[in-house]
């Protein structure tokens, strides 16, 4: 198996991977009534763009489903899938260079406070998809462990008081070296580089043991800190309310998707291997143990419904962020005063049924 690429600075965007081209599969679409017409023709589609935050993955199914399956056609759009590049998502939604794109809770709320137009529209990961990653061989059982430890991070301005708070809430004082090191965080685990990292459960852990060298975690959850939506779908209020209908025919599509990833997550993964033939290729296995792991834990809420944002989510992780500084405004100044909650998500976009069942 090949090494993975460097991961990219923040906490959500995949490490660089190679994966395998899976075999073939013929998949019926899954049920669904959306209200709105069939199938257009070529000529009456309406374009819409959407940007990825990384090369394909397992967080970018249902996208895929919708777009292999025909459902964006059916509501009478012509998708265009934007490859990852220099420009960050936010930046492109912000500067209107894309009707949508791939972002994560702590991004777009830093991007808000920055002066763009950005606003959540879309939740595909229900739960934080990082975790504290350790050597399975170390003698570390807790992160009150970690003091003085080194870390490997991103340089991410949220990662060291995250860290902070669940190392203290463990049990330890907070302190420890960081450093921001040119490899994936979970490989610099592996090499001695450093005593800890902060993974995918999702995708570098899977990876971590396949190569034969697991990992420890540490759920973020277990000590108290906020719940962080680790993959959204974002967009701008110019775009929204110049063009609602379209967005909501957009969103159903997307559902749709992701409603059949969850109901068929093996089918999923190969409908996303399918349509990444020349990205994908060379571990089906971590693909396929990914969407089935993302089906089961990620992608539903409690209430076994996709999609849905909640204010106390989105409140928990703002009040966290403005309280330590995080946020700045486009000078690079903290701000005086958090960013209005509303603002920064809605769920008036989503179909009017957003359960699996």
């Amino acid at each position: 198996m090949s090494s993975p690429s460097p991961a990219p600075p923040n906490l959500s965007r995949r490490s660089l991977i190679a994966l395998a081209l899976g075999a073939g599969v013929t998949a019926a679409a899954v049920p669904w009534s959306s209200g709105s017409s069939s199938s257009a023709s070529a000529a009456s589609l309406t374009p819409v763009t959407l940007a990825l935050d990384w090369t394909p993955n397992t967080n970018h199914t249902g996208i895929y489903v919708a777009q292999q399956l025909g459902y964006f056609r059916e509501e009478g759009i012509e998708l265009k899938i934007l490859p990852y590049g220099s420009t960050a998502p936010e930046t492109l939604i912000s500067t209107y260079k894309t009707d949508f794109g791939i972002s994560y809770q702590d991004g777009t709320t830093e991007a808000y406070a920055a002066g763009g137009d950005i606003t959540s529209v879309y939740a595909i990961l229900q739960k934080t998809d990082v975790a504290i990653g350790v050597s399975a061989k170390s003698d570390i059982t807790s992160p009150a462990q970690l003091d003085g430890r080194t870390y490997a991070g991103y340089g991410s301005p949220l990662e060291v008081p995250m860290l902070q708070y669940i190392i203290k809430a463990a049990g330890g004082t907070g302190q420890f070296k960081d450093v921001t090191l040119n490899t994936s965080a979970y490989q610099a685990v592996y090499t001695g580089q450093a005593d800890f990292a902060m993974p995918e459960p999702t995708w570098e852990v899977l990876q971590a043991k396949q190569v034969g060298e697991p990992l420890r975690t540490f759920e973020f959850s277990d000590y108290g800190f906020p719940n962080i939506y680790s993959a959204i779908i974002s967009s701008s209020q110019r775009f929204l309310k110049a063009n609602g209908p379209l967005a909501k025919r957009f969103l159903t599509a997307v559902t749709r998707g992701y409603v059949y990833a969850v109901q068929r997550p093996v089918d999923a993964a190969n409908l996303l291997i399918q349509a990444n033939e020349s990205a994908l290729s060379a571990s089906r296995a971590l693909v396929l143990e990914s969407a089935q792991l993302e089906a089961g834990q990620y992608y539903t809420n409690a209430d076994g419904q996709v999609g849905i944002q909640t204010q106390q989510n989105w409140k928990a992780l703002t009040d966290f962020m403005f309280q330590n500084g995080i946020l700045t405004d486009a000078a690079g100044k903290a701000l005086d005063s958090e960013p209005p909650i509303a603002a920064l998500f809605t769920n008036d976009y989503l179909p009017a049924s957003v359960s699996v069942s």
